[in-house]
């Protein structure tokens, strides 16, 4: 069983406070083999960039459609606006990501350097740092003793407890580039379904009224989709995530058609 399983059936147990199954869910062979599991595979760790970049596409596209059907500016706005959306936010939103994750391990990077150095050149102070921590968290002067020793045994265990207890710094390992893909990816493929009946358009007739219904129809249904898959990385109930994604874009979407057309006029205008 996979780690995100076997935590799945932990979680499910405590929701209806059966016994049996959270004891199951924590057979130490079945652990065992989830950690391995977990160890083995990276992809999963980018899941949570496929899910947002998709929601965050599908919300912004959904709602230039909406704002330009409001205004009732015709396809080629919506195909223009729409596909401009799509490629310049979803760089955006790439290089975000990009960027967030190589800063990230930056700035862990250079923590790291600095609690090795001063473990190498200063452990009595590391140690007494250590010991108060364990202290501050109810631990006895003895068990923080003890905790501290097990620690600076190894130089490596010993700065991951620095970084860990002192600094509450985790490894991000993930990798910039593919965070950055799977964004990119994502929110041009997950943001190009509102605009899906309107490229069919180029290449067959699409009867007139009926292509922004289509559009809301393909993106409610995206929205709720994307929205259940929340639960992959949240872990919680599909269904709620669905309706709540379902609702938050729909007002968005609702906002910036009733925008369109407050502001009509204007589009003639030009």
């Amino acid at each position: 069983m996979s780690a995100s399983k076997r935590l799945d059936e932990a979680r499910l147990a405590f929701a209806k406070r059966d016994q049996a199954t959270a004891v199951a869910a924590h057979d130490f062979r079945r652990i065992a083999y989830a950690a391995r599991e977990q160890h083995a595979g990276s992809g999963a760790q980018y899941i949570g960039d496929l899910v947002y970049g998709g929601l965050d596409g599908i919300i912004t596209t959904f709602a230039v459609v909406s704002g330009v059907a409001g205004a009732n500016l015709g396809t080629g706005v919506i195909l223009i606006l729409g596909l401009a959306n799509l490629f310049a936010d979803g760089f955006s939103m790439a290089t975000g990501a990009y960027l967030s994750t190589k800063s990230e391990r930056e700035y862990y990077e250079q923590e790291r350097a600095r609690e090795q150095w001063e473990v190498a050149h200063f452990p009595d102070g590391e140690r007494a740092e250590l010991l108060e921590l364990y202290r501050a968290r109810g631990y006895s002067d003895e068990e923080a003793g003890q905790l501290v020793a097990i620690h600076s045994r190894d130089t490596e265990r010993w700065v991951d407890a620095m970084m860990i207890d002192e600094l509450q710094m985790l490894r991000n390992d993930g990798n910039p580039l593919k965070n950055g893909l799977a964004t990119l990816i994502a929110f041009i493929v997950a943001g190009s379904i509102p605009m899906l009946v309107y490229l069919a358009g180029l290449v067959m007739p699409v009867p007139a009224g009926v292509a922004f219904p289509i559009s809301v129809a393909l993106s409610a249904l995206a929205l709720f989709g994307l929205g259940a898959a929340k639960v992959l990385v949240t872990g919680q109930k599909p269904l709620r995530n669905g309706v709540e994604m379902l609702l938050i874009g729909g007002l968005a979407a609702s906002v910036a058609y009733a925008v369109g057309v407050l502001l009509r006029g204007l589009g003639v205008q030009g």
